[in-house]
């Protein structure tokens, strides 16, 4: 699932947002950074890059994700960590960022929480969540293929988890329950571009859990024949963009 994950998706769907929040992230000058569901390290890599002068730690629950994103972006500090529970002192870090992550939290205020109880006083926690799936032009494809290849029971991760904390009124009522200040709240479109819509397709069924729910459903062949014809008429033959929409957070601690 890595390596899925990390060729197709990757530069197509986080490596825009990984470069957005490595931006934002530098303008605060960080001197130490600790990273929350880095997975393979995209944006880790765009951290060490925007911010060159600070020391990054990148943390993964997913052992596989650690040890895959530690041999591709070797020079931050990579550890299992579960961010319910980090293994880290009070004020250990000046900024904390995640990408994409928080939505797989079961106990959302535990980890903010956690984030707060890490940072130095006044430190800041820089973080992005999907908006609704109807706003992620590949997301909302493949769903639909998804719903084709299995219309009595289709797979329902991409709506549930990935895109199921994208009201940014709740995300911004949970940073304040954890004590944080909200400093910024915005919504960002930005578009994402691949090969092909094949690829995106592959990166989807093959990289993220959607792969166990097909699998679970029998005929993974054939529901990857019907998600990819699906996901190439709605988005186009060939090399193909779409718009994807999240909002970004920065919270004062």
């Amino acid at each position: 699932m890595p390596a899925a994950y990390d060729q197709y998706l990757a530069p197509v769907v986080f490596r825009p947002f990984a470069e957005d929040l490595a931006a934002r992230a530098a303008a605060l000058h960080p001197r130490r950074v600790l990273e929350l569901a880095a997975g393979t390290g995209v944006l880790t890599s765009s951290l060490l890059v925007a911010a060159s002068s600070a020391d990054v730690t990148a943390t993964d629950l997913n052992e596989a994700m650690v040890a895959f994103g530690s041999a591709r972006v070797p020079d931050a500090v990579w550890q299992q960590a579960d961010a319910q529970s980090l293994p880290f002192p009070d004020g250990s870090f000046d900024l904390v960022v995640c990408q994409f992550g928080v939505m797989f939290f079961p106990d959302r205020h535990a980890a903010f929480a956690e984030v707060r109880r890490v940072l130095t006083p006044g430190g800041r926690f820089l973080l992005n969540t999907w908006g609704p799936l109807g706003t992620h032009a590949f997301g909302a494809a493949l769903q639909a293929g998804l719903e084709r290849a299995f219309p009595a029971d289709p797979p329902q991760f991409l709506p549930t988890i990935p895109h199921g904390y994208s009201d940014p009124a709740l995300v911004s009522e949970d940073l304040t329950a954890a004590g944080f200040t909200i400093e910024e709240r915005q919504e960002l479109t930005l578009e994402g571009r691949a090969a092909s819509a094949a690829d995106v397709a592959t990166g989807f069924l093959a990289g993220t859990p959607v792969r166990a729910a097909v699998e679970e459903r029998g005929d993974a062949p054939g529901a990857r024949a019907t998600v990819i014809e699906e996901m190439t008429a709605r988005l186009g033959p060939g090399p193909v963009a779409a718009p994807m929409t999240a909002y970004v957070f920065r919270g004062a601690s």
